[in-house]
């Protein structure tokens, strides 16, 4: 096995329905051992509170993605020529056990992260982020957060759970894996509990770009205060698709109206470029209330513009 760079299939070779069942047709991480940056899998949902069925995101995003070609115009780079990327295949993530699945979780990506790779994530549900940052913390040092989502996240317990989807930051709060007063979440919208809720977000020193300001101050206004924000910090990108409306994206465990269009998202994560982005996330996906693929499509393109503002960062490190 050479460093050669492996990319997709020709598409004009072999159709983009056909071929290997891999994110983007990529080749496996046994395939291309020599990776600096992989698709990772966590096919978990045991920390839903309303709708589950993340557990079966990674392998719809997956099978989303055969759509995609190796140049991205609107950034003007070749990710998958950048740098190596490869599809590490699924986390076994224990479907009955959220602490034996944050440890597999979190097992997993350590190693990948100490062989030098950069990972992103197709969830599951976004209990798996704390997982991912437990593994990524302790090498970068705290991160600034910039979480894309309808919902906050940081609430203490549901049901007396710690361990939920709607509670991982608040938990990388408290464990001091996040750098403070650098973080930010974007798109937030809908009904609150109460209006403690977002008093205490703030507390943690969390900021909030809810879905509301992008039409007041439109993307540039985001990007510009999503990058004062994060400043020179390591980035970890968490993004949970019921951010975007549910026209855009039905398929997901709690929708909510009012939500970013999909190339709203996606022009604002553009606009991430340069940023120390080490490490990122996509989740939420529930193919069972999808229609067609509408959600794994934006899902898939997500994924394909993190890795694309990523790739170059890290081929320059």
């Amino acid at each position: 096995m050479t460093d050669e760079i492996i990319g997709p299939p020709d598409a004009l070779v072999a159709p983009r329905f056909g071929g290997p069942a891999t994110f983007a047709r990529l080749p496996r991480l046994d395939e291309a051992p020599h990776a600096r940056l992989v698709v990772l899998g966590v096919p978990f949902d045991a920390g839903t509170s309303y709708r589950p069925g993340a557990r079966f995101g990674p392998s719809a995003i997956r099978a989303g993605s055969k759509l995609l070609r190796p140049y991205n115009p609107d950034l003007d780079v070749w990710p998958f020529a950048e740098v190596q990327v490869a599809d590490a295949g699924d986390v076994a993530a224990n479907p009955f056990s959220i602490d034996a699945a944050l440890t597999a979780i979190t097992s997993a990506a350590r190693e990948l992260g100490e062989a030098g790779r950069t990972i992103v994530t197709l969830g599951g549900d976004h209990t798996i982020a704390l997982g991912l940052l437990r593994a990524l913390a302790p090498r970068t040092g705290p991160l600034a957060l910039v979480h894309f989502d309808a919902h906050l996240d940081t609430w203490d317990t549901y049901f007396d759970a710690p361990y939920t989807h709607g509670t991982p930051f608040r938990r990388a709060f408290e464990e001091g894996l996040l750098a403070p007063d650098a973080s930010v979440h974007v798109g937030t919208r809908g009904p609150l509990y109460a209006r403690s809720d977002l008093t205490e977000d703030a507390d943690m020193g969390f900021r909030v770009l809810a879905a509301r300001d992008v039409d007041r101050i439109g993307v540039d206004g985001v990007v510009e205060r999503i990058r004062d924000r994060v400043g020179t910090a390591p980035v970890y990108v968490s993004i949970d698709i019921d951010v975007l409306d549910p026209a855009f994206a039905p398929g997901t465990g709690t929708p909510e109206a009012g939500g970013l269009t999909s190339r709203e998202l996606l022009a604002i994560l553009d606009g991430l470029r340069d940023l120390s982005i080490r490490g990122a996330d996509v989740v939420e996906v529930a193919p069972a209330y999808d229609h067609a693929e509408v959600t794994t499509i934006a899902a898939s393109h997500v994924a394909y513009h993190l890795i694309s503002i990523m790739a170059p960062e890290i081929a320059r490190r």
